[in-house]
C-alpha cells in the first residue's frame, strides 16, 4: 500500500516492547494497529509516535486489528500546552470513541489537521473544535437536522430545544431555557464559528455527539473543567 498521512489517536503498551495504537489516517479513517517494539529503549519509532506529530504509516493485516510496518515522520508535532493540549487531547479522545474503524472520513481528517494548526492560537480553538466536531457528525449522519419534530421551519420568534434522537427540535415548555429560532437560523446557514453564537454552537455540538459517545464522560472534558476550576478566583 501507499504511505498513508496519519496522526496518532491514542497508545497503550502491548507485551514488552510493542504497543496498540490508535491512528487517524487519510483514506481510510480509525486504524487499530500493533506497533512492534516502539517501546523498546533506544527505537526510533518510539520518538515518531506522538501524538499531534504529523506521520506516513503503512500497516498489513486483514482484520480490525493491523500490524504496522512502516512508520516515517512528516513533519514537526504541534507544540501545544495548557488549554491548547487539552483540545487536542479532547479532539483525539473523541476521534477514537465515535468513529467506526477503517470508516473513511478524509474531510473529518483535513478538519483535524488545521485544527492542530489553531490550536497555539487561543482565539482559533473553539471555531477549530466546531469545525472538527461539525464534520464528524455530518460524516456520521448525526449532525442537526434544523426543523421541527413535524419538519416544518422554526419559527424566528420562537424558542426551542434540541431532541438529539430525532436531530430536529421541539418548541421549549415554560420553564426551559431554549434557544431562540433567530439563532438556530443563523447556525442553519453556517454561522457556527461566529463569537456571538459561541456558547449556543458549543452546547448544541455537544447535544448532538451525545448519543455517539454514550454514558461514559469524555477524560479531556474532565480535565478541563478541572483547569477551568484552578483559574476562577478564589
Amino acid at each position: 500500500m501507499q504511505p498513508q498521512p496519519a496522526y496518532l489517536l491514542h497508545k497503550r503498551p502491548y507485551r514488552e516492547t510493542s504497543a496498540l495504537v490508535e491512528l487517524i489516517t487519510l483514506d481510510h479513517g480509525r486504524v487499530r494497529a500493533i506497533a512492534q517494539g516502539v517501546q523498546r529503549a533506544g527505537s526510533k519509532s518510539r520518538s515518531r509516535l506522538q501524538p499531534f506529530a504529523p506521520l506516513h504509516v503503512t500497516w498489513t493485516g486483514s482484520n480490525d486489528l493491523k500490524r504496522l510496518r512502516l512508520m516515517e515522520s512528516r513533519g514537526a508535532s504541534a507544540l501545544l500546552a495548557g488549554e491548547g493540549l487539552l483540545c487536542g487531547l479532547y479532539a483525539n479522545e473523541l476521534l477514537s470513541r465515535v468513529l467506526p474503524v477503517e470508516f473513511p472520513v478524509p474531510e473529518v481528517f483535513a478538519f483535524y489537521t488545521s485544527l492542530l494548526e489553531s490550536l497555539p492560537a487561543p482565539e482559533r480553538r473553539a471555531p477549530g473544535l466546531r469545525r472538527l466536531e461539525l464534520a464528524v457528525l455530518d460524516a456520521l449522519d448525526a449532525d442537526p437536522v434544523f426543523r421541527d419534530l413535524e419538519d416544518r421551519e422554526l419559527d424566528p420568534q420562537g424558542r426551542y430545544v434540541y431532541r438529539a434522537g430525532y436531530r430536529r427540535f421541539a418548541l421549549a415548555s415554560e420553564g426551559q431555557a431554549g434557544i431562540d429560532g433567530r439563532t438556530l437560523r443563523l447556525l442553519s446557514q453556517g454561522s457556527w464559528t461566529q463569537p456571538g453564537l459561541a456558547g449556543v454552537a458549543k452546547a448544541l455540538t455537544r447535544a448532538a455527539l451525545s448519543p455517539l459517545l454514550g454514558d461514559k464522560p469524555l477524560r479531556s472534558r474532565e480535565l478541563m473543567k478541572q483547569l477551568a476550576a484552578r483559574r476562577r478566583p478564589s
